[in-house]
């Protein structure tokens, strides 16, 4: 547990990088300077300022791809609005899960083969803070940066691309078609287990097992939110 000396020196940090941001007029998907620049002009230890870059891409402001840098992220990230409400609109949530089927097994199946030791770890920290989440909507902001850490594992740009259109359709057709009843994800959450699985595929270097955990996973989210696959 943080102490308080130590969260208010979180705080801190986190407001700090959030008026940089501001401040220094970057758009969305503008890269920010390099941690050891951000290091020295916010006269921050590298640790301090780590743990403001995550509880920034918690919050969805920025996000970070592994040997690339961090970027400020934006509603739209380049997409087209009109295209996506037009997407939106003409697709159901059963085929959008279709769609996922059919693309995030295969990124999960190249990022088992292509993964770095950091991008595993990353893997790892989405996961764990998944299961950690009080809220569904802390949980729903973890579940998406651990899809997007394994697309990013795959160490492919185009697969990495693909995954964030899907990833936008996907946020506007599911979540106004999902009705939670309770206030957080209960501990029997089956995407606890169904993710620990496809970092276990991933972390052992096992492609097909990845792929196959990948698909089962989106099968199982598709039939307990929407009743079918």
């Amino acid at each position: 547990m943080l102490t308080r000396l130590e969260t208010s020196e979180r705080e801190e940090a986190i407001a700090a990088l959030r008026e940089f941001i501001s401040a220094s007029a970057y758009q969305p998907g503008d890269r920010l300077p390099p941690e050891r620049d951000l290091i020295g002009r916010l006269a921050m230890s590298r640790s301090t300022l780590r743990k403001a870059l995550d509880a920034l891409e918690r919050e969805g402001l920025i996000w970070r791809h592994v040997g690339k840098g961090t970027f400020v992220a934006g509603d739209n990230d380049g997409f087209d609005p009109s295209a996506l409400l037009g997407l939106a609109q003409q697709i159901s949530p059963v085929r959008m899960m279709r769609a996922r089927l059919c693309i995030e097994p295969a990124i999960a199946g190249e990022a088992a083969i292509n993964a770095s030791r950091e991008a595993v770890n990353r893997i790892r920290l989405a996961k764990d803070r998944a299961k950690q989440a009080q809220t569904w909507k802390e949980y729903e902001t973890q579940d998406e940066l651990f899809h997007r850490a394994v697309a990013e594992a795959s160490d492919n740009i185009l697969l990495i691309s693909l995954f964030e259109q899907l990833n936008k359709v996907h946020r506007a057709v599911a979540m106004s078609n999902v009705v939670r009843e309770t206030e957080r994800p209960p501990e029997s959450h089956s995407s606890f287990a169904e993710h620990e699985c496809i970092f276990a595929a991933i972390e052992a270097r096992d492609s097909k097992a990845a792929y196959d955990a990948m698909r089962q996973h989106i099968g199982s989210v598709s039939a307990r939110l929407f009743g079918e696959v």
